[in-house]
């Protein structure tokens, strides 16, 4: 892949200009931690009016930084001058153009945002509920809480229940967990801790189903 950075300057005299007799452009351009720096070297001679023989030398330093994206592999750049051209403004000002080439770029591939959500389906004895509570008011649960809480379920009991773990995220309020899970405060009081919910936070979101 190939990028072409346009670049203007102007540059001044200090005498008048009425012709470029000559003129070049060679560049000290190199990466340097993701950024393209260095010098566009302009350089060349001029007449000072149409009727003179002689003629001026000039030279000037074009400072160049060129910020590259992330996206990017730079691994094996290759930076040349593609194009360059001039024009003399108000007889000491020499407009000077440039397009500078980026060639060898490649583009890194990218992964698409990963969404997690645990869910999970056991059995639960409504008998233990309060008891439930009682262990939510004295810790908040983490992962393995949530496991070793399953394993104390009977399989027989014909009571059953969907669970999601919910991540408390920037923004979310009881109110809005209660009104995007369709539950009651009650029901989410009996097994988690929300008198002070934190970014973080891992609530258990149940939805008991009776079976016939």
């Amino acid at each position: 892949m190939k990028k072409t950075v346009p670049l203007k300057k102007d540059i001044t005299f200090k005498t008048n200009v009425a012709e470029i007799t000559s003129i070049a452009l060679d560049h000290e351009l190199n990466l340097e931690n993701r950024n393209i720096k260095g010098n566009l070297i302009i350089s060349g001679s001029y007449k000072i009016n149409d009727i003179s023989v002689n003629t001026e030398e000039f030279k000037y330093n074009i400072p160049v930084n060129i910020e590259m994206s992330e996206r990017y592999n730079l691994e094996d750049l290759k930076i040349t001058v593609d194009d360059f051209y001039y024009e003399i403004i108000n007889d000491n000002l020499l407009n000077i153009n440039v397009e500078i080439g980026l060639d060898n770029l490649k583009e890194e591939e990218t992964l698409p945002p990963f969404k997690y959500e645990e869910e999970k389906v056991m059995p639960v004895i409504k008998e233990e509920k309060s008891q439930v509570k009682e262990n939510h008011n004295n810790e908040r649960l983490n992962t393995e809480d949530v496991k070793s809480l399953f394993d104390n379920f009977d399989d027989n009991n014909e009571t059953y229940a969907t669970y999601k773990v919910c991540i408390v995220k920037e923004n979310d309020t009881l109110e809005s967990i209660i009104l995007k899970y369709n539950i009651s405060r009650e029901l989410i009081e009996q097994y988690n801790d929300v008198s002070e919910l934190k970014i973080g936070d891992k609530l258990i979101i149940p939805a008991v189903h009776e079976t016939n």
